[in-house]
């Protein structure tokens, strides 16, 4: 396992500019496409945590490791107990009634909205945590068979310091995005990874999608007519900026200096920024573009986001489209953004797209994503980058 030195201030910035077509990938609480006023016009807009939530997802999958995010880890627990280890109903559900109840965290009794013992909480634990606390409770079977069932102000027979390592453990997903527990002592971890609220390059007009819906059995009767159900839903299409960087100083932190193990991290994790995308509606709609363009730059001083070069929109090319006279802004932002800082602190710079034509001022040319990403990481994590970066 290779380990690294102190090198502060790395950072994988990582520039996406994806067309996507008549969508609705993010809503509002009133099911309406959510905008944002910039440049003093209306942009169609995904936040952050929506595509942090598709890319998490994404990257979980490629790296083959899963995190849980729940307030319900008792529920979890004592389905396990009756599916794994054949515990009976009564007795598996006591169990997890002493789990949610016996860590540091706060948990409240059933109600209307959640009918079983849950943490005030949300923990946010590997995917094997749920296995691991049913093992506990097995450990003290004997215990919970002579404990009475949970009643509000009860406590848990579960040894607490047991609960709360299994709340304090983490895997690779949990080191890159990081956690927020204060209940739990050492359970916070810094996430590395910052994800902007994604943004068309243009204004957006939104659009109201008018439907209905056919009885298959009345279709064609005499006696009735018109639909059975009706309704609209609010739509947009357009090419977004997306940005996210990566803190690898952070990341190495959580990592206990493995560069190994941050190099496979902050792979996945481009590959799943990159091709991600969030789901909703996504069986009316079939939104699987990929993106037009991506320009990554290995920083040895701060993160730099190219937002502000569609600060005055886009406007369409002589063709009627945005997607080239966005690769092209977004280039020509690069280069003015690196005269103004010196080419300071610019480890690396390179790009991937669709385009013909040379994009100087994102760095050097690659075929494909794979290769940007490879490269890019060559220049992020190796002792002359962190030698440059400290310089």
């Amino acid at each position: 396992m290779q380990r690294a030195g102190h090198a502060p201030g790395r950072f994988v910035d990582m520039h996406v500019l994806p067309s996507v077509p008549y969508a609705n990938v993010n809503r509002d609480d009133t099911n309406s496409v959510k905008t944002v006023q910039y440049g003093n016009v209306e942009r169609t807009r995904v936040s952050s945590q929506c595509w942090k939530r598709a890319t998490r997802l994404y990257f979980e999958r490629t790296l083959g490791q899963k995190a849980l995010r729940t307030r319900r880890i008792g529920e979890a627990v004592a389905k396990d107990l009756r599916e794994r280890c054949g515990w009976p109903e009564d007795l598996a559900r006591r169990a997890g009634q002493h789990i949610a109840a016996g860590s540091s965290i706060k948990a409240d009794p059933p109600d209307d909205d959640v009918p079983a013992w849950s943490t005030n909480a949300m923990v946010y634990v590997p995917g094997t945590a749920v296995t691991e606390l049913a093992d506990l409770a097995i450990e003290h079977r004997q215990v919970l068979k002579a404990a009475p069932d949970m009643k509000k102000g009860g406590k848990s027979v579960l040894p607490k310091d047991g609960i709360d390592a299994v709340l304090r453990s983490r895997n690779g997903v949990i080191n890159l995005f990081g956690r927020m527990l204060a209940e739990v002592d050492g359970a916070g971890v810094d996430g590395a990874v910052q994800v902007a609220h994604a943004m068309t390059t243009h204004a957006t007009d939104v659009e109201v999608d008018y439907f209905s819906a056919v009885d298959d059995i009345t279709a064609g009767w005499k006696d009735t007519a018109g639909s059975a159900h009706m309704g609209s839903t609010e739509h947009s299409a357009g090419v977004f900026y997306r940005y996210a960087t990566v803190d690898l100083d952070d990341l190495l932190r959580n990592l206990d200096g493995d560069i190994t193990a941050a190099r496979e991290l902050t792979s996945a994790f481009a590959e799943a920024f990159v091709l991600s995308l969030p789901q909703a509606k996504k069986n009316s709609t079939a939104p699987h573009t990929i993106p037009d363009l991506v320009h990554i730059a290995v920083r040895g001083d701060r993160p730099v986001s190219f937002a502000a070069a569609f600060e005055e929109p886009v406007t369409a090319d002589h063709h009627g489209g945005y997607a080239t006279a966005s690769r092209q802004q977004l280039a020509a932002y690069a280069t003015a953004a690196h005269q103004l800082l010196g080419e300071r602190g610019l480890l690396s710079s390179g790009w991937a797209s669709l385009e013909d034509k040379d994009l100087t001022g994102l760095g050097e040319r690659h075929s494909s994503f794979p290769d940007l990403i490879d490269l890019s990481l060559d220049a992020a994590l190796t002792p002359a980058a962190a030698a440059e970066a400290k310089a």
